[in-house]
């Protein structure tokens, strides 16, 4: 099976838990046990208060389109994806916001709106990897 997207390299240790609850079907983040925060991509230390005290959390999945863009060609020979594609920043209802693309929507400015509902959906890559695409909630 050949890959429609570039394959991301997930092995650095603070990120593990990340790329685990994906390849489990689950969207896990980071979250302050300082301050609170939820926050995204994940890092040793929180960014909003600098603690060193990080936990993760099951993220629900969630969220609304922040921001997108309609791509009508691929600039890495690697993403095999046929345009036109959406490439999405979601705003997690957690908080924070997480880059990915927004599928099972025509990528028609007509059909895709900033502030429509979201959800996350799980595509194996790989044995090892999973990444986490949206979709409009339904």
């Amino acid at each position: 099976m050949e890959l429609q997207r570039p394959l991301p390299t997930p092995m650095t240790p603070e990120a593990k838990p990340y790329w685990d609850g994906l390849r489990a079907g689950k969207l896990m983040l980071p979250k302050c046990g300082d301050c609170n925060t939820a926050f995204f991509y994940p890092r040793i230390l929180c960014p909003h208060c600098h603690s060193r005290n990080v936990d993760w959390i099951e993220a629900s999945g969630k969220g609304k389109l922040y921001s997108f863009e309609i791509a009508y060609r691929s600039f890495n020979p690697a993403f095999k994806v046929e345009p036109p594609f959406i490439l999405a920043m979601v705003e997690l209802e957690e908080g924070p916001r997480i880059m990915s693309n927004l599928i099972n929507v025509e990528a028609d400015p007509a059909a895709v709106k900033c502030d429509m509902a979201v959800e996350v959906v799980f595509e194996k890559q790989t044995d090892e990897v999973t990444i986490p695409l949206f979709q409009p909630a339904g």
